[in-house]
């Protein structure tokens, strides 16, 4: 048995042992892939078990995801802070070790992975922040931004959509730094998947612009050692490795089948394993001398304390470029940040623009974005009508990398989960748009962003019905609620410019998840506000316009609607009743304000409220309660102008104030 022999089968019988434990899991993929790791983390990888987080360290992504316990076994073999004991853990309550692997919860996990595909998509992510940082950073002799992207990916990665969007733009973005090895073991969960997968994969990545490496043997050290070196050698085009596996290598019975894909092998399987592989040790017993082989703590801290001085040179010689570096990668703010940013509210307050929201998006950028180098733009072809294009920014799409901006193509769900590995890699706060009717498109990936709890900003234009002509197709109804229903992120419908900048402000502060700003295509009103009401926008939700007295009903809008609600709220003061209008551009962050403030806003007293957007209305029950009316959109749409379409489905000055006099009574 040789020694690399051994030290590949420490994965597989940690695998094996792991999901057997849990009587649940995917043995199969990291025993098919074991040698594979083992050759390219003890030879190829450069990191730091020491710290995880270190700037310069390769990245490695498990994109086929429910192979979990291959970067968990790599992970701890290797000398991170993930125990044996986490590994018995294996997807169990809060354990160090779930299912797929999720960012945040093991040291070393780079990205959450399990929906297939989007793993080889944040991979694009990082390589090409690499490549960004390294343009913008690097001087002649002093490369601090320099290291490779490895990717794992299996069959039914390769048959998500996603992966040919994302690998399709990071072949014509030419990220040479980005290696992807494709287990090629013809197995997923229904069986051999020739009767449903036969594409010609070396031949669909070469037609990408990519260096293809085919036909090497999974199981030959050597052959992926040579692969890997080739394609290190290739820096002008991404690398994908074509690697022949067996699923479940070494278990004697279960190898090749999708019976080892999905579910543990058994105990009579895993001790014919055993003796398949010689292996003489129990159950999460692992000899030393593995551990020793594997052991790159004390390497690690070499490669970093090698870039550490070269990055302590670059410091001497560049003190100003590396500080900023540095708060980038650290997700710092810039400098007096919160003043600048409060003084542009004001003045944009003061100059009472009425404009789209959308527009008001680019005037937010305008003056937000010169603040902020570490800004990324960019529109999944929809750059004209997204208005995310300002002034400062400038394509990285003629091959200048020395840019902020990218045209993504017709590709918004690669689009979201690449921005979700640039903000993983750090450095880069990306903002990606396109209409608000294509987040569906993208929805997995804004939910991935929602669960890391990541600073990506999803611009979604073209907000509802006020679409117009273009049409059902077109105009979005159900995109709004479901958005609020993900966890974690924060939705923000905007009624003027005014709190459009203030939506871009959360978005850019809020280090706790993503963002999803929404604006309209149509043009709304200028709202009023004293400089107390311009600070409650900050609560996401607030009192816009007050009764003089305790209010008898309260109406609540929410982006374009807001304009209409003001006018109703006017006409109805007029008549004598005591109406207030509560602007929530954003309901989470409502949400989490005290009690008292919520109170304050939406009386409990005043039991007679109003909601009014175009958009499905059930979410708005919880503000107006049972004997509460929402004014929502609950069929689809028609094909006319917007103004036609809002007279036409309610959403009208005369049907809130119908409305209201019918619930007055």
């Amino acid at each position: 048995m040789t020694d690399r022999k051994l030290n590949a089968d420490a994965i597989r019988v940690l695998a094996m042992d792991a999901v057997q434990q849990a009587n649940s899991g995917h043995p199969g993929a990291p025993m098919g892939m074991a040698d594979i790791a083992e050759v390219l983390f003890n030879d190829f990888l450069s990191h730091n078990p020491n710290n995880p987080q270190w700037i310069n360290r390769d990245r490695f992504v498990m994109s086929n995801g429910h192979g979990s316990m291959l970067p968990y076994a790599a992970l701890h073999l290797s000398g991170y802070d993930l125990s044996i004991d986490d590994l018995k853990n294996f997807r169990q309550l809060h354990a160090k070790t779930p299912g797929h692997p999720e960012y945040g919860y093991t040291p070393g996990i780079e990205t959450t992975t399990g929906p297939l595909g989007q793993g080889i998509a944040n991979a694009v992510g990082m390589a090409l922040s690499e490549k960004l940082l390294a343009t913008q950073f690097n001087e002649q002799d002093l490369s601090v931004i320099d290291h490779h992207t490895y990717v794992f990916l299996g069959d039914g990665c390769l048959m998500e959509g996603i992966s040919h969007e994302a690998c399709s733009l990071a072949g014509t973005l030419k990220l040479g730094k980005l290696i992807a090895v494709y287990d090629d073991n013809n197995i997923s969960i229904d069986g051999e998947v020739d009767g449903w997968f036969t594409d010609d994969t070396p031949g669909r990545f070469t037609a990408y612009g990519w260096h293809v490496v085919a036909d090497v043997d999974g199981h030959d050290p050597e052959a992926i050692q040579a692969a890997l070196n080739e394609a290190r050698s290739v820096t002008d085009r991404p690398s994908i490795i074509c690697a022949k596996t067996v699923i479940g290598s070494g278990a004697p019975n279960k190898a090749g089948s999708h019976d080892c894909h999905g579910a543990p092998l058994g105990v009579e399987e895993i001790q014919a394993t055993r003796e398949a592989l010689d292996w003489q040790w129990d159950a999460f017993d692992i000899p030393q001398s593995v551990y020793d082989a594997w052991d790159a703590k004390d390497s690690g801290q070499q490669k970093e304390a090698s870039w550490q001085s070269l990055f302590d040179r670059y410091q001497q010689q560049y003190p100003d470029k590396a500080a900023e570096l540095l708060r980038r990668m650290n997700g710092e703010l810039p400098a007096n940040w919160s003043e600048k940013v409060s003084a542009y509210v004001k003045q944009v307050a003061e100059d009472a623009p009425q404009m789209a929201t959308r527009k008001a998006s680019k005037l937010a950028l305008e003056g937000l974005g010169p603040m902020l180098p570490e800004f990324f733009g960019g529109s999944a072809d929809l750059t004209p009508s997204n208005n995310t294009f300002w002034s400062g920014s400038k394509s990285i799409n003629d091959g200048d990398f020395s840019g902020n901006y990218m045209s993504y193509g017709v590709r918004e769900f690669a689009m979201c989960a690449i921005m979700n590995g640039m903000t993983l890699h750090g450095g880069l706060l990306p903002y990606g748009a396109t209409f608000l009717m294509f987040s569906d498109y993208a929805r997995n990936a804004l939910r991935m962003a929602a669960l890391m709890k990541i600073r990506s900003i999803f611009v979604f234009t073209h907000d509802s019905i006020g679409v117009g002509e273009d049409g059902p197709t077109h105009q979005p109804v159900e995109q709004t609620p479901t958005l609020r229903m993900i966890p974690n992120m924060s939705v923000w419908r905007p009624c003027d410019a005014v709190e459009s900048v203030v939506a871009w402000q959360h978005a850019i502060e809020n280090a706790n998840g993503p963002t999803s700003l929404l604006f309209t295509r149509q043009n709304v009103q200028h709202q009023e506000r004293s400089d107390q009401q311009i600070d409650n926008i900050h609560r996401g939700g607030y009192v816009l316009i007050d009764s003089a007295k305790t209010p008898e009903l309260i109406l609540i809008g929410t982006g374009s609607e807001v304009g209409i609600a003001a006018e109703a709220t006017r006409r109805l003061q007029s008549a004598g009743h005591q109406v207030r209008l509560v602007s929530m551009p954003c309901a989470e962050l409502f949400d989490a304000q005290d009690e008292e403030y919520r109170h304050q806003v939406l009386p409990p007293s005043c039991v007679k409220r109003i909601a009014i957007e175009a958009a499905q209305g059930d979410y708005w029950y919880k503000y107006v309660g049972l004997q509460g009316r929402v004014i929502g959109q609950n069929t689809f749409g028609e094909s006319a102008p917007g103004n036609q379409l809002f007279a036409h489905f309610g959403f009208t000055t005369d049907a809130i104030v119908n409305q209201a006099e019918e619930l007055l009574g």
